[in-house]
Protein backbone atom coordinates (compact mmCIF):
# COMPACT_ATOMS: atom_id res chain seq x y z
CA UNK A 1 0.00 0.00 0.00
CA UNK A 2 2.75 2.51 0.78
CA UNK A 3 4.27 1.69 -2.17
CA UNK A 4 1.77 2.31 -4.54
CA UNK A 5 1.10 5.92 -2.32
CA UNK A 6 4.99 6.72 -2.92
CA UNK A 7 4.78 5.68 -6.91
CA UNK A 8 1.65 8.48 -6.93
CA UNK A 9 3.67 10.34 -5.39
CA UNK A 10 6.89 10.22 -7.53
CA UNK A 11 4.84 10.30 -10.91
CA UNK A 12 2.29 13.50 -9.77
CA UNK A 13 5.85 15.46 -8.99
CA UNK A 14 7.00 14.61 -12.11
CA UNK A 15 3.77 15.61 -13.91
CA UNK A 16 3.95 18.84 -12.25
CA UNK A 17 7.54 19.49 -12.63
CA UNK A 18 6.89 19.38 -16.55
CA UNK A 19 3.67 21.61 -16.05
CA UNK A 20 5.81 24.00 -14.47
CA UNK A 21 8.60 23.83 -17.17
CA UNK A 22 6.29 24.61 -19.83
CA UNK A 23 4.74 27.31 -17.73
CA UNK A 24 8.16 28.68 -17.11
CA UNK A 25 9.25 28.80 -20.88
CA UNK A 26 5.77 29.96 -22.24
CA UNK A 27 4.65 32.24 -19.16
CA UNK A 28 4.04 35.37 -20.67
CA UNK A 29 4.08 37.33 -17.28
CA UNK A 30 6.93 37.19 -14.32
CA UNK A 31 4.01 35.93 -12.04
CA UNK A 32 3.70 32.96 -14.49
CA UNK A 33 7.46 31.88 -14.18
CA UNK A 34 6.87 32.81 -10.15
CA UNK A 35 4.14 30.61 -10.32
CA UNK A 36 6.37 27.39 -11.77
CA UNK A 37 8.51 27.97 -9.59
CA UNK A 38 6.00 27.64 -6.37
CA UNK A 39 5.28 24.63 -9.10
CA UNK A 40 8.97 23.40 -8.70
CA UNK A 41 8.98 23.40 -5.08
CA UNK A 42 5.56 21.63 -4.76
CA UNK A 43 7.15 19.01 -6.72
CA UNK A 44 10.23 18.97 -4.70
CA UNK A 45 8.01 18.33 -1.25
CA UNK A 46 6.22 15.55 -2.65
CA UNK A 47 9.29 13.77 -3.60
CA UNK A 48 10.76 14.61 0.01
CA UNK A 49 7.21 12.84 1.32
CA UNK A 50 7.24 10.38 -0.82
CA UNK A 51 11.26 9.61 0.51
CA UNK A 52 10.01 9.45 3.77
CA UNK A 53 7.08 7.01 2.58
CA UNK A 54 9.79 5.23 0.61
CA UNK A 55 12.66 4.97 3.41
CA UNK A 56 10.79 5.13 6.81
CA UNK A 57 12.40 7.99 8.06
CA UNK A 58 11.09 11.19 9.23
CA UNK A 59 14.08 12.92 8.58
CA UNK A 60 12.71 13.67 4.69
CA UNK A 61 10.03 15.50 6.38
CA UNK A 62 11.52 17.64 7.81
CA UNK A 63 12.99 18.54 4.76
CA UNK A 64 9.82 18.63 3.21
CA UNK A 65 8.54 21.05 5.81
CA UNK A 66 11.89 23.13 5.26
CA UNK A 67 10.92 23.54 1.49
CA UNK A 68 7.20 24.54 2.26
CA UNK A 69 8.02 27.14 4.79
CA UNK A 70 11.04 28.23 2.05
CA UNK A 71 8.70 28.18 -1.37
CA UNK A 72 6.10 30.37 1.08
CA UNK A 73 8.74 32.90 1.86
CA UNK A 74 9.98 33.19 -1.63
CA UNK A 75 6.63 33.49 -3.21
CA UNK A 76 6.10 36.44 -0.97
CA UNK A 77 9.08 37.99 -2.29
CA UNK A 78 8.79 37.24 -5.34
CA UNK A 79 4.99 38.93 -5.59
CA UNK A 80 6.25 42.10 -4.12
CA UNK A 81 9.01 42.28 -6.28
CA UNK A 82 6.81 42.31 -8.90
CA UNK A 83 4.25 44.31 -7.26
CA UNK A 84 6.74 46.92 -6.73
CA UNK A 85 8.18 46.40 -10.30
CA UNK A 86 4.48 47.16 -12.04
CA UNK A 87 3.87 50.15 -9.87
CA UNK A 88 7.32 51.40 -11.08
CA UNK A 89 6.55 50.99 -14.51
CA UNK A 90 2.79 52.47 -14.01
CA UNK A 91 4.47 55.92 -12.20
CA UNK A 92 6.77 55.93 -15.10
CA UNK A 93 3.57 55.94 -17.32
CA UNK A 94 1.64 58.40 -15.73
CA UNK A 95 5.29 61.05 -16.28
CA UNK A 96 5.30 60.34 -19.39
CA UNK A 97 1.57 60.97 -20.33
CA UNK A 98 1.82 64.68 -18.31
CA UNK A 99 5.20 65.26 -20.34
CA UNK A 100 2.95 64.81 -23.76
CA UNK A 101 0.19 66.20 -22.51
CA UNK A 102 2.43 69.21 -21.79
CA UNK A 103 4.43 69.37 -25.33
CA UNK A 104 1.50 70.36 -27.32
CA UNK A 105 0.62 73.56 -25.65
CA UNK A 106 4.27 74.69 -25.32
CA UNK A 107 4.24 73.49 -29.02
CA UNK A 108 1.66 76.01 -29.36
CA UNK A 109 3.63 78.86 -27.33
CA UNK A 110 6.61 78.34 -29.21
CA UNK A 111 4.83 78.37 -32.50
CA UNK A 112 3.03 81.42 -31.90
CA UNK A 113 6.85 83.16 -30.49
CA UNK A 114 7.49 82.21 -33.24
CA UNK A 115 5.41 83.53 -35.98
CA UNK A 116 5.40 87.31 -33.95
CA UNK A 117 9.35 87.04 -34.47
CA UNK A 118 8.76 86.60 -38.60
CA UNK A 119 6.48 89.60 -38.59
CA UNK A 120 8.64 92.01 -36.77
Amino acid sequence: MIAAGVVILTIGALVVAALGTVRIVKGPTSADRVLALDLFLTAAVALSIAAALGTGRTVYLDVAIGLALLGFVGTIGWAWLIDRAALRRQQARDELEEKLEEKPEQNARDSDATAKGARS
